[in-house]
């Protein structure tokens, strides 16, 4: 496989961005109200504060019931698209023949073409590992739900659980947001096959959007309102 300076430049700056931006908004979500992912966390404290004071949890199992179907959903869907992912790595020739002739589309071998392919399966196959394991660590939050402490119990031993709770439930959220995160980017991998340069581009477009709407979005402003 012949891979150009290019190519090779453009996998390098695609790890680069995911990874970096990944890092970047874990360590700014941890400093409180700057970030979705850090105003959640601080919600999530307060759900399972409020949870201690009420008898009947039947809304609490519903909001978990709902997380764990979106996680679910998910897990199904990207099992979907690795299915079909597979075949058309079988009929590969097939569809180079087809894409070559397509304008703005740069001529690939086709060991560098399926490379691009397994690529994306990787990627999908990174994402049905955390949306799996969002998926458990929800359940793990239901069994939580019926250990609540009683109102007899010390507080020391109430904003305890108070902390493991919601390090839990966040913990899932956050398998949630990177499984979530991985579609983008493997949405962005697809303009590889058009060209690296276009491939390069999409990348930083991908990685803007995820910036504004996690740290200046709207949706921001109206959580760190509560």
């Amino acid at each position: 496989m012949n891979l150009s300076y290019v190519d090779l430049f453009a996998i390098v700056w695609f790890f680069l961005i995911w990874i970096g931006y990944a890092y970047y908004a874990e360590m700014k979500g941890k400093r409180g109200k700057k970030s979705l992912m850090g105003i959640s966390r601080l919600n999530r404290e307060d759900w399972w504060r409020a949870m201690l004071s009420r008898e009947l949890r039947i809304v609490d199992i519903t909001v978990i019931t709902n997380l764990s179907n979106s996680a679910i959903f998910f897990a199904s869907t990207t099992l979907l698209i690795l299915g079909g992912l597979l075949a058309i790595i079988g009929t590969s020739e097939n569809i180079i023949a087809v894409m070559n002739d397509m304008p703005f589309v740069a001529n690939a071998e086709k060991a560098l073409w399926e490379f691009k392919l397994f690529l994306i399966f990787g990627i999908f196959v990174y994402a049905f590992f955390k949306f799996t394991w969002s998926l458990r660590q929800h359940n793990f939050c239901s069994v939580l739900v019926g250990a609540v402490p009683t109102s007899e119990d010390d507080e020391k031993k109430r904003s305890n659980f108070v902390s493991r709770a919601a390090r839990i439930s966040g913990s899932a959220a956050d398998s949630f947001n990177y499984g979530l995160r991985a579609y983008y980017f493997a949405l962005a991998t697809l303009s590889w096959f058009l060209n690296s340069w276009f491939f390069i581009a999409t990348v930083a477009i991908v990685v803007y959007i995820l910036y504004r709407r996690e740290f200046h979005s709207s949706v921001l402003d109206d959580m760190a309102g509560f």
